[in-house]
């Protein structure tokens, strides 16, 4: 160590990055240095940066390196931006179900530690069924008592109110204990699961098998109950369909029943079956129709992936959009508006005999430190406060930088990468999950979502376009960047816009026709009435692709502004609706959040002071907005139907403050 810092001149100061490598021992050691790094670090001002790499493998960090860096000229960025990537084992998520007392008088939360309204959603009582037997008994039980019920998941992943039961005296029936793989059929490619397992136990139970599900979310923790629940897809304008539920050929579910059947039903459904219809129904379902208690779908035979990240710039990225995702089995695109750069995913299917064991951790979902975490979040609040556009600007820049030049998480050998492409099999380079693993470390380590370490904090605009439409809608945002360069800055902190190509679905509430999705994610304060800088600028985007666009939210995320309006966009709305009615005619399954997305009631727009800002309402007077911060409600720049949060007024304690 001393022999490293003996190279740097001390005038420079530091900022240490921990990039993707594996600390492998002793993980104490390596959080004590750098807890000690990290505070010297804090109280530092760095100038512009200019990038100098030293590395070294320090003896008491086996396999850890550190890469440092050198701040030369005189550009000012107010605080040490610290960002660490640490292949290590994490603190997993703290269970979203809470009880007082004997599993009675509960709350349920998501893993955000926030829905879209900020409200807290209680149940008298959770349950932990472990069987289709328990689920039979405790869905007969609550339908006797006509008692609302809603399923939750393991990790509760969906940012809205997915999980909330009506009123007080809910139900909560959480899937955790429903992990079995119950059957894998290796003749027949078939997987036999229970609800509740996560999707990193079914790629991992299929491989052993020597089989594969071709296209998932890139997330381990989500449930396969949760999956059908929100429609949750990979990327694939190929094969049978982009998202899970597209592989599904049968499922058992538990709904409420009459009194002759003993006030539950357990439901066998399967693809050309003589219920067909409905199993179009239960492939997307907002958890309205019952309790999932099996899923059977259809694997293929265990391949080889190749994948290359190639950066460029996006002067022809509305042209590409149409066919790049026809050219490669699993494109995608991150793109970053106000970098002028897009990176393309060149990912295809080769041959098994082909040399390789590649390895993809995607850097957002691996263990992070807590501190880190703390100081991130800080950094951000600061600059929001202060008007720090450049600032903003610099560390979003750094940020996609270390992540581009650490290979997105790829790795060629599961340690080290060294050249594209990366090869590898289908269940190594498919999702990750990293923050998942482990044993609880006194939360020194987290997934960088944990409300419990005070972390990132953040709204997530999903939606998908159709393919046809995709072109004119990033020609809107590049018109954006025109008026307003730096506008977008703060997206390249959470690494961009992720573009990622669906399959149009032939469940009844899926996609409607192949289409490009686009996942935004952002910055949210932990004050609901304070704007973010720059606030109109991704208020219109969100308008554009809902309103103009006709675009269709991912059901497990979004604001509630994403929302309006959507069922209307379904052709085959009212065949769910009928489905709906016949298994549960008393909406025991139903609440008030899915009884509006649904457009069985209203009350999906919440109107008060402020309620622009959060993505609960379109604003249409100041005081939706944050008049006394200067955000006044106006028309959009590009798409001037929309009506958004624009900042009029200057603050005179800040010259850096945004002009918009």
């Amino acid at each position: 160590m001393h022999n490293l810092f003996s190279k740097l001149n001390p005038k420079h100061p530091l900022i240490i990055l921990i990039v993707y490598d594996f600390c492998t021992q002793p993980i104490l050691t390596c959080y004590q240095i750098l807890t000690a790094s990290l505070i010297l670090l804090a109280i530092k001002q760095v100038d512009n940066i200019e990038f100098s790499y030293i590395s070294f493998v320090n003896p008491f960090l086996p396999r850890c390196r550190v890469l440092i860096m050198l701040s030369r000229s005189v550009l000012i960025l107010k605080w040490v931006f610290l960002l660490i990537i640490i292949l290590a084992n994490g603190n997993p998520p703290e269970e979203p179900v809470k009880c007082s007392n004997n599993f009675t008088n509960c709350t349920i939360t998501n893993s955000y530690g926030a829905f879209p309204d900020r409200s807290t959603c209680h149940a008298a009582e959770a349950t932990y069924p472990s069987s289709e037997e328990d689920i039979v008994l405790i869905v007969a039980n609550a339908t006797r008592e006509k008692r609302k019920m809603r399923v939750a998941t393991r990790y509760s992943h969906s940012i809205p109110k997915l999980a909330c039961p009506d009123g007080e005296d809910g139900l909560i029936i959480s899937t955790e204990n429903l992990n079995r793989i119950i059957n894998v059929d290796k003749e027949k490619m078939l997987v036999t699961v229970e609800s509740g397992v996560t999707l990193m136990q079914l790629i991992d139970e299929a491989a052993k098998s020597g089989l594969a599900l071709p296209y998932t979310p890139y997330w381990w923790g989500l449930t396969i109950g949760g999956l059908l629940g929100t429609g949750a897809h990979g990327s694939t304008l190929l094969g049978n369909g982009s998202a899970i539920h597209d592989q599904v050929v049968q499922m058992r579910i538990v709904t409420p029943g009459s009194q002759e059947d003993g006030y539950a039903s357990v439901r066998t459904l399967k693809e050309e079956g003589e219920l067909d219809g409905e199993i179009m129904a239960a492939k997307v379902s907002l958890g309205v129709l019952g309790v999932i208690s099996q899923v059977t779908l259809k694997l293929q035979p265990m391949f080889k992936r190749s994948v290359t990240f190639l950066p460029k710039n996006d002067t022809d990225l509305s042209d590409q959009v149409a066919t790049f995702g026809r050219q490669h089995e699993f494109a995608d695109m991150t793109w970053y508006p106000s970098q002028k750069r897009v990176v393309y995913r060149i990912d295809d299917r080769v041959s098994s005999n082909v040399y390789g064991n590649g390895l993809w951790d995607h850097p957002g979902f691996q263990a992070t430190p807590s501190l880190a975490l703390l100081t991130l979040r800080l950094t951000e609040e600061l600059e929001e406060a202060t008007g720090d556009v450049v600032g903003k600007c610099i560390r979003g820049r750094l940020t996609t930088d270390t992540i581009r030049n650490t290979a997105f998480g790829l790795t060629n050998n599961g340690i080290f990468f060294t050249e594209y492409p990366v090869i590898g099999y289908q269940n190594r380079l498919q999702a990750s999950g990293g923050c998942l693993k482990g044993l609880i470390d006194a939360k020194i380590t987290t997934c960088r979502w944990d409300p419990r370490v005070n972390g990132l904090f953040f709204h997530q605009t999903t939606i998908s376009i159709a393919l046809s439409k995709a072109k004119d809608f990033i020609q809107d945002i590049q018109k954006l960047v025109s008026i307003a360069p730096q506008s977008l800055c703060g997206l390249d902190i959470y690494n961009g816009i992720l573009m990622r190509y669906v399959t149009g679905s032939n469940a009844y509430i899926g996609e409607q026709e192949d289409s490009l999705e686009f996942d935004i994610t952002y910055y949210r304060s932990k004050d609901p009435k304070t704007p973010r800088l720059f606030e109109d600028v991704l208020e219109e985007i969100e308008q554009m692709a809902v309103f103009k666009y006709s675009g269709l939210p991912h059901w497990g995320k979004n604001r509630n502004v994403a929302f309006e309006g959507a069922i209307k966009k379904y052709k085959n709305a009212a065949e769910f609706l009928k489905v709906k009615e016949k298994y549960d005619p008393l909406g025991l399954f139903s609440s008030e959040w899915t009884d509006q997305v649904l457009g069985l009631k209203g009350g999906l727009t919440i109107v008060k002071e402020g309620c622009a800002l959060e993505g609960l309402c379109v604003c249409s007077e100041d005081i939706h907005c944050a008049p006394e911060k200067g955000y006044l409600c106006r028309p959009g720049k590009v798409f001037q139907d929309a009506r958004v949060c624009t900042l009029v007024q200057v603050s005179t304690q800040s010259s850096s403050k945004a002009e918009l």
